[in-house]
C-alpha cells in the first residue's frame, strides 16, 4: 500500500461497533494545535539505574502512536508515568496544554486515561461483570449496586465488542476459567468501556488469537475516528505498523527516533529497529545518503516532515 493510500485508509469515520460508537468526542477537547498528551524532557531511575533519560513525547487527539522497543527499553515505566502509577524524577506533563504535577492513577482517570496492562490486572476469582466494574459500579441514589444493569451490560460487552459468543462464557463465569486470550480480550473491553480519551494498550496481542487480533485492531481504527487518542505498545511491528500514524522508538531509555508511518515502509523501519538494536544509534543521513531527497528528521520532535 502506498503512503497516499495509507493515509486515505486513516481518515476518521463513524464507527460501527456500538461500544467505540459510545466513546463519544469529549466536550472539554483540547484547543486546535494543543496536543491531548505531551512529556517534556522526562527521566526517571530505579535504584540509581537510568530507566528512562530525556524523554519527549506528544499526542494529538485522535491520533495512534505506536511505542516500540526491546525488553528494558522503558516502554512500560514509561506508560505508568502517564498513568500516573511512577513520578518522573526529571521534565514535565501536560494534557491539554495544562501542566499537571503531582499525577496518581486517580487523576489520570479523571484526564481520561485507560489502560490495558500487559499483566491485565484482573481478579480471577471474581465473574466478569464485577471485574468489568471492578472500583467503578453502577449504583442507585441511595448506593444500592444495579447488579442487573451491570450483567446486562456486561453480556452486551462481551458478544458485540470481543465475540465472546461462547454459551459457556456468561457474566457470572469467573475468570479464571478464560483462556489467555479472552483475558486480554476482558481488560481492553473494561478499558473501551469507560469513556477514555486516552487509551494505553501494553502489549494487547499478547496470548491473542488471530481472530481477536483483528478485531483488536478494528478497536484502535475506531478509537482514532471517534477522536479518541491511543498509544499502541507492542514488540510486534506488523501490528503497530497497520494501525499507527506515528511511531516512536525507545531503546535503552531513550527517544531513539519517531516516525510517520505514511512516509516509511514496513520493511524501512525493520532496518531502522536493527540498526538501533545494534549500535544503539540510528543515523538518517547514513540510510539517505545516496538518495535525491533526504528526509527531515523528526527524532525527538514528534513532527511530521514537510
Amino acid at each position: 500500500m502506498s503512503a497516499d493510500e495509507r493515509a486515505s485508509s486513516r481518515q476518521p469515520t463513524l464507527p460501527t461497533d456500538p461500544v467505540l460508537a459510545a466513546l463519544e468526542p469529549a466536550a472539554s477537547a483540547p484547543a486546535q494545535g494543543v496536543k491531548r498528551l505531551e512529556l517534556r524532557h522526562v527521566s526517571k531511575s530505579f535504584g540509581g539505574v537510568r530507566v528512562l533519560q530525556d524523554v519527549s513525547l506528544e499526542l494529538a487527539t485522535g491520533e495512534v502512536v505506536g511505542l516500540l522497543g526491546d525488553n528494558g527499553a522503558g516502554k512500560s515505566t514509561l506508560i505508568k508515568i502517564i498513568t500516573g502509577v511512577h513520578q518522573p524524577d526529571e521534565g514535565e506533563i501536560y494534557f491539554g496544554g495544562q501542566r499537571v504535577t503531582g499525577m496518581d492513577v486517580q487523576r489520570a482517570r479523571a484526564l481520561g486515561v485507560e489502560t490495558v496492562f500487559q499483566e491485565r490486572a484482573l481478579a480471577d476469582q471474581l465473574p466478569l461483570w464485577r471485574n468489568i466494574f471492578m472500583g467503578r459500579p453502577v449504583a442507585g441514589p441511595l448506593g444500592f449496586l444495579k447488579v442487573g444493569e451491570m450483567r446486562r451490560s456486561t453480556e452486551e460487552l462481551m458478544g458485540e465488542s470481543m465475540g465472546f459468543t461462547s454459551a459457556i462464557l456468561t457474566p457470572n463465569t469467573n475468570v479464571k476459567g478464560l483462556s489467555g486470550g479472552e483475558r486480554q480480550g476482558l481488560a481492553i473491553v473494561r478499558a473501551l468501556h469507560f469513556r477514555a480519551e486516552i487509551v494505553i494498550l501494553d502489549e494487547p496481542t499478547m496470548g491473542l488469537s488471530l481472530k481477536e487480533t483483528e478485531k483488536l485492531l478494528h478497536f484502535v481504527e475506531g478509537i482514532r475516528a471517534a477522536g479518541k487518542s491511543a498509544i499502541f505498545i507492542d514488540h510486534n511491528i506488523f501490528h503497530v505498523y497497520s494501525v499507527s500514524d506515528r511511531i516512536v522508538l525507545l531503546d535503552r531509555g531513550r527517544v531513539a527516533g519517531q516516525f510517520v508511518t505514511s512516509r516509511y515502509s514496513l520493511a524501512e523501519l525493520m532496518d531502522i529497529m536493527r540498526e538501533v538494536a545494534a549500535t544503539g544509534a540510528y543515523t538518517e543521513n547514513e540510510r539517505y545518503r545516496n538518495k535525491e531527497e533526504l528526509p527531515q528528521p523528526t527524532t525527538g520532535t514528534g513532527e511530521e516532515r514537510s
